[in-house]
């Protein structure tokens, strides 16, 4: 594959983690045809998983790679364009194996983040896990708990920091235009290559190259022209947040981050408007619609404005007792409300950055599988070295579309479930309701 020249037209196709972090980099790489469509009205797009309030940035990963890239995306996140973004409050890494026992996936993270001179502080068992939180805090005993805590991280304010990204990639000279839905990739009758997009409204975007990076949309909006089925599947997350006084925030806002990788349960300080969130990295929930798809499709705000946002009663319940495992006091709080948030995951959680097969004019930039964004700051600078072919074997062969899945992520917990609409939460289900 010939590398695009510096001045040939680059079409990015979303406007999320992936697309706009491409973008800043190509820029910053001296690209003057740089354009980034997305399909919402207005980006970052209200539904999109790379905007909310919170995500995790942590190095704690049992793959050595994926720590390492954090390391370098946190140096960045401390730089002054983030303003204050990133929130180094620290990430305390529970689900650490008993003495003898198997090794698990937080036992790896904590070797690997050791091995790149991480600020760790081990806790053999839940009496000293307290350490872990100011003393005013009132905590749960974490009996057979075990774990570590990771100052290296904490957590990033999602919408603004894509926000910041997207100008500047505007500074920069890119043109980012919303509001532009594709419905067909357009290729080149005789060789078969992508050379452009139509969308929705009749408008086509021509481009040398095309740069697909449109998240957990991506498998049911390409599913005619592109063959994903075995790398991509759309998974919706349980979120809930609760609203704290400003007291309580004052009181909750020194702890860490708190992820337990056995149940896949983690839990955020409140931020600045005293919003605390709590979830589970889980497998999650597929959608396939109401006719007869096979293929799994986000169901958000944009898509059903009354009930986008449930999530079902099993999860809030899971939630709330997950939650009185870490602050006791908060999970007798009424739910502030919850939230799909819908991901693009593959089999091993290996992300996508791959040429599409026989069409070198397409690459594909996706998959994030829930972790991706606290990479925004570098992410794109591994897409931009595959559009100048320079990203190395190694991590071509990682990421690659036809890639043989050798194993599966352990770090989310359960199976994936097909959503059920008939058990979505109601608004009383966010009260608490104490067991008689």
């Amino acid at each position: 594959m010939i590398p695009p020249t510096k001045d040939e037209s680059i079409l990015i196709i979303g406007a999320g983690c992936f697309g706009v972090s491409t973008a800043y980099h190509l820029l910053r790489r001296g690209y003057t045809g740089v354009t980034v469509i997305d399909r919402a009205a207005s980006v970052p797009a209200p539904d999109a998983a790379s905007n909310d309030i919170n995500r995790i940035v942590r190095t704690s990963y049992a793959d050595k790679f994926y720590s390492e890239l954090a390391r370098a995306a946190i140096a960045s996140w401390k730089d002054e364009k983030w303003g204050d973004t990133y929130h180094e409050s620290g990430v305390l890494v529970l689900g650490a194996s008993a003495a003898g026992g198997a090794s698990s996936y937080a036992d790896e993270a904590y070797e690997n983040d050791r091995a790149l001179g991480a600020s760790v502080q081990e806790f053999a068992d839940g009496a000293a896990l307290r350490a872990a939180f100011p003393a005013q805090v009132h905590t749960a005993q974490f009996e057979e708990c075990a774990g570590y805590l990771n100052r290296d991280g904490g957590w990033a304010n999602a919408g603004q920091g894509l926000a910041l990204l997207i100008d500047e990639v505007q500074t920069l000279g890119g043109t980012i235009i919303p509001g532009k839905n594709v419905s067909k990739i357009i290729r080149a009758p005789a060789s078969g290559r992508s050379i452009g997009v139509q969308c929705d409204d009749g408008t086509v975007f021509n481009a040398s190259l095309i740069v697909l990076a449109t998240g957990s949309w991506t498998p049911y909006a390409f599913r005619e022209q592109l063959d994903l089925g075995r790398m991509c599947l759309a998974t919706g997350q349980c979120i809930a947040t609760i609203q704290l006084s400003a007291e309580e925030g004052d009181i909750y806002r020194a702890c860490p981050v708190v992820l337990d990788f056995k149940s896949g349960f983690y839990v955020f300080p409140p931020n600045k408007d005293n919003i605390l969130k709590l979830a589970i990295h889980a497998a999650g929930y597929t959608y396939f619609g109401e006719g007869n798809s096979t293929i799994s499709t986000p169901r958000t705000i944009t898509t059903d404005p009354s009930r986008g946002l449930h999530i079902p009663k099993a999860a809030l319940q899971e939630l709330r007792a997950n939650l009185k495992n870490v602050y006791p006091d908060l999970a007798e709080k009424t739910f502030l409300g919850t939230r799909l948030c819908w991901y693009n995951d593959s089999p091993d959680s290996d992300w996508v950055i791959s040429r599409y097969p026989k069409d070198d004019s397409l690459i594909l930039a996706t998959a994030g599988s829930g972790h991706a964004y606290k990479f925004l700051p570098v992410i794109g600078g591994l897409i931009a070295d595959l559009v100048e072919d320079k990203l190395s074997a190694q991590l071509t062969a990682k990421f690659s579309i036809e890639r043989k899945i050798t194993q599966v992520d352990t770090s989310r917990s359960g199976e994936v479930q097909a959503l059920d609409l008939t058990e979505l939460n109601t608004p009383e289900d966010l009260q608490f309701r104490p067991i008689s």
